[in-house]
């Protein structure tokens, strides 16, 4: 065995002891405890050093990930065209320390668009506030994230901006409205989760306002106070919200939904209601992510639906890779299996 394959193999050893502890917690307190336990992961620095520099890690978060650069995510999107579906694409990372950072990522996502009209291709893009300093600077950010949404308009295009903590959904809602409503962007859409308490409230207004809406169930770790800790709860709320989204008020005032799960009982869900309202396929669309339930998807676009495929790409896939192992376990079985193999 070659010094850099012990190296490799010596190093996997932490990070399946972690996954083991991961998989005890499972067993002795259920699987919301993998799920916190794996979103504290998420955020941990050391983790993400230790997990980031294994190559059989990174070769299996390719299963999630398009790749490293627009040259990979183009290539994704064009095959996931090719097979009938819609993309929306997000270039990876949250949370920049420094203007200069955010201004690096909102450069790429500029040079995104370009690349996306210039293939021709059949995406939109999505983005994380966080990415362009709304942690540092919120006037720099809105004109960080401005300038995306005028190369969108440029294009014909969209742009979606995608939800994060509970702490940053007021401020990310205020930037939303500013860009639609004060600059006229009407080519912006925004992010809701069914797991916080609040959205209900946050989705009725955005009804009135005809919004462009992505429902997803929440993916951050979140107190007991603001959001449902009950799967089952988030579930019924996700449905209700569906619900009312896909309305008849809804639908006349312009909403236009991307329902975001690969749960089956909250597609059956939706497929049951649209059914029953006789709401048209082309009125709203599920989405999904890259590499996650593609038999799903697949079923979707024979049935006629409309999917949407969230294709990420870049360095900074650790925190999207590990919550997306928090939010299916399934997804962390294949991760080990995948990882001792090598």
């Amino acid at each position: 065995m070659s010094s850099n394959s012990s190296l490799t193999r010596h190093s996997i050893i932490p990070v399946s002891l972690l996954l083991v502890l991961g998989t005890g917690l499972v067993y002795w307190f259920g699987e919301s405890w993998l799920r916190h336990f794996l979103l504290y992961l998420s955020k941990a620095r050391w983790a993400r050093n230790l997990v980031s520099n294994l190559p059989p890690a990174k070769v299996v978060a390719r299963r999630f990930v398009a790749g490293e650069t627009i040259e990979d995510a183009v290539a994704v999107a064009r095959q996931l065209n090719q097979r009938g579906m819609h993309v929306t694409m997000d270039y990876l990372g949250e949370s920049v320390s420094t203007i200069k950072e955010a201004e690096a990522a909102r450069d790429e996502i500029l040079r995104l668009f370009d690349r996306i009209e210039r293939e021709k291709l059949d995406a939109t893009v999505s983005v994380k506030l966080s990415q362009l300093g709304l942690k540092i600077d919120t006037g720099q950010t809105f004109k960080n994230v401005r300038s995306l949404a005028a190369r969108a308009s440029e294009y014909g295009n969209r742009l979606r901006i995608d939800m994060e903590e509970s702490v940053l959904v007021d401020i990310t809602l205020d930037i939303y409205r500013r860009l639609r409503y004060d600059e006229g962007f009407s080519n912006v859409g925004v992010v809701v989760q069914s797991y916080l308490y609040r959205t209900e409230d946050d989705v009725r207004r955005l009804v009135d306002e005809g919004a462009s809406v992505r429902l997803c169930k929440g993916a951050y770790m979140e107190p007991a106070n603001v959001a449902f800790p009950e799967k089952q709860d988030s579930d019924d709320n996700f449905v209700k919200l569906m619900q009312i989204m896909l309305s008849e008020k809804a639908r006349q005032n312009g909403m236009y939904l991307g329902v975001a799960t690969h749960d089956e009982q909250m597609v059956n869900a939706t497929r049951s209601f649209v059914q029953r309202e006789g709401i048209d396929a082309h009125e709203f669309e599920f989405q999904m992510l890259y590499g996650i339930r593609r038999d799903l998807q697949e079923s979707l676009v024979n049935e006629g639906y409309q999917v949407r495929i969230y294709v990420p790409y870049g360095t900074a896939w650790y925190p999207y890779f590990v919550r997306r192992l928090a939010e299916r376990p399934a997804n962390l079985w294949f991760f080990l299996s995948n990882l001792v193999r090598r």
